[in-house]
């Protein structure tokens, strides 16, 4: 994982959170460990977070459980990693994110726009996909 620090661009409110969002972000994300995914849900994700993007909206942490499993289940062994830099506002953090194999070049690329609710812990994910490999019919 690279060491990005979010760029606060307009507003305080977000800074006390940012790193910590971050990594507790992309190690949600990275957990192929049902029991790590779980702990990490508890502690950084609203029990009524919703995530939604081009191929999925779920909500809840078992929604999110399902959705980060197959993620593993579609891409064993890659890991997601921070591309440019993060930045954000008011409780909201935009990253873009890259999926590949560790060290190596992303495959996938995406971009998510993540909320905070008041505790700092992630309540709402939009994501998009920016750069999606061709897959062969």
């Amino acid at each position: 994982m690279q060491d990005n620090a979010i760029r606060d661009t307009t507003h305080s409110e977000t800074a006390p959170h940012s790193a910590a969002v971050l990594a507790a972000y992309l190690a949600t994300w990275n957990a192929a460990d049902p029991r790590e995914l779980r702990a990490l849900l508890e502690a950084h994700w609203s029990a009524d977070v919703t995530y939604t993007d081009p191929l999925a909206e779920v909500g809840g942490h078992d929604g999110l459980t399902a959705l980060v499993a197959a993620v593993h289940g579609q891409f064993p062994g890659f890991v997601f990693t921070v591309v440019g830099e993060p930045d954000g506002h008011h409780r909201q953090v935009r990253l873009q994110w890259g999926l590949g194999p560790e060290g190596g070049e992303p495959v996938v690329i995406g971009s998510d726009v993540v909320v905070l609710d008041a505790e700092g812990k992630v309540v709402d994910v939009r994501g998009f996909l920016d750069v999606v490999p061709e897959v062969a019919a």
